[in-house]
């Protein structure tokens, strides 16, 4: 695993170049950046554990040791901040409600396991099969599933303080347009701050138990329940989940490696094995599920440096800002009024991903199988479909993607058949950051 060698004079990086995986500025710069890429991540990683329950600090906690372990499997030559992936929320805001927190954490290490198995054979045969399992169209659809599934979890929020909510939504909607660059990517976080602000000046913030907090302090440790009945059930609607990792991780690859040299492309699959075991550590403590950050390739992209030594500090810091309780008190505060704010956005730009996946992948839906397949997979899924026998039962999300398939394979097959106008799809596509400079 190669150290790093100083760029130019270790303090500046020249016009038209990039400090590469394998070199670092000097420590004070490198220590700096690291820190910078702490903050960057910070608004998208709290948010997770905050609506879904979890606590915060141990989702910091295992968000830097994630990194940690992705630099290590990666052999040190791929950037990358591993934090919260929004794609857990839905599962494990339902697999809480019915099963508690340790068949939910259940379902996070199910999923991965998963993903890195899958990374294995990735790392072995390429990409190739999951572009045939799921086309543009399918991906699209899972994914956009995934976020709008959520929306009435964002209502009962709203409604709790409608308000404090709007002022909330208002400000992320306005920092969105307003800022360019690093500002603007993390329009979320600053919406959030508007809004705690709001709902402290108008007596409906309780900062009681943030006094109370020790400032120095071990994080709250859960493990998984794979024993309860319902489990099974519950770790079924995770599954879905492994397509939007996989397709993050492979766009968080693709858009280093356009950055930097094409050759870090070879580390797709190693890059799926490391967030595959990250969650599942994170699963196995107490932890949200893992992924790589549309926010810090944001930095990176800014800066020009993609040096791992960075991502090493910035790994260090989060795993020592999870030992504060006071921290995690101060995101616990945050009202019901100011999340359902913002997770009205947030929802909404999780669909938005999957509908992303539709344009850039110009998918035909004057075919009657991609009609299909994305308007019965998003009706189950933003209805919140269930089947159930006895104490299994299957979701939303689990219904919607088994939809997708079946319609999209199957559909094809008889339209092949019958000469009807199949659609063989494309690569799956690559789900970049949201949000940044628009691109004229």
């Amino acid at each position: 695993m190669p150290l790093w060698t100083l760029h130019g004079n270790g303090r500046t990086v020249e016009p038209g170049s990039v400090v590469a995986p394998s070199e670092r500025l000097n420590w004070p710069a490198t220590i700096a950046m690291g820190v910078q890429h702490v903050v960057a991540m910070f608004g998208a990683t709290f948010l997770v554990p905050t609506i879904t329950g979890f606590p915060v600090s141990t989702t910091l906690l295992f968000s830097g040791l994630g990194t940690l372990l992705f630099l290590l499997i990666t052999r040190n030559r791929l950037p990358s901040y591993l934090g919260s992936s929004f794609a857990f929320i839905a599962p494990i805001t339902a697999a809480t409600a019915s099963g508690g927190m340790g068949s939910a954490l259940a379902g996070v290490v199910a999923v991965g396991v998963l993903l890195a198995l899958v990374g294995v054979v990735v790392q072995v045969a390429g990409l190739g099969w999951v572009d045939k399992l799921m086309p543009p169209v399918v991906a699209g659809a899972i994914v956009a599933l995934i976020g709008f599934n959520l929306a009435p979890t964002a209502w009962q929020n709203y409604k709790a303080d409608a308000l404090t909510a709007t002022v909330t939504l208002a400000a992320v909607i306005l920092f969105s347009v307003l800022f360019k660059g690093f500002l603007g990517r993390i329009s979320i976080f600053l919406g959030v701050i508007v809004g705690y602000v709001f709902a402290a000046l108008t007596g409906k913030l309780d900062f009681s138990r943030v006094g109370d907090a020790e400032w120095i302090g071990l994080p709250e440790f859960h493990v998984p329940d794979f024993a309860s009945a319902g489990t099974w059930s519950t770790i079924a609607m995770f599954l879905p989940v492994v397509l939007v990792l996989v397709a993050e991780n492979v766009g968080h690859v693709r858009g280093v490696a356009t950055m930097t040299d094409a050759s870090v492309n070879q580390h797709t699959g190693r890059a799926l094995i490391a967030d595959g075991v990250a969650t599942t550590l994170a699963g196995v403590g107490g932890g949200s599920g893992t992924t790589t950050y549309g926010e810090n390739i944001g930095v990176m992209a800014a800066t020009r440096v993609y040096s791992t030594a960075v991502y090493w500090v910035a790994g260090i810091v989060a795993i020592l800002l999870a030992f504060s309780p006071k921290i995690g008190a101060i995101f616990n505060s945050i009202p019901a009024g100011v999340l359902g704010g913002v997770t009205t956005a947030l929802y909404g730009l999780i669909g938005i991903i999957g509908i992303k996946i539709w344009v850039d992948n110009r998918v035909d839906f004057s075919r009657p199988v991609n009609q299909y397949t994305a308007a019965v997979a998003l009706v189950i899924g933003i209805a919140g479909f269930t089947m159930q026998w006895d104490a299994f039962q299957l979701g939303g999300i689990v219904l919607g993607t088994i939809a997708a398939l079946t319609i999209y394979h199957l559909g094809n097959l008889i339209a092949r058949a019958r000469k009807s106008g199949a659609d063989d799809g494309g690569p799956i596509p690559a789900v970049g950051p949201l949000g940044g400079d628009p691109q004229d």
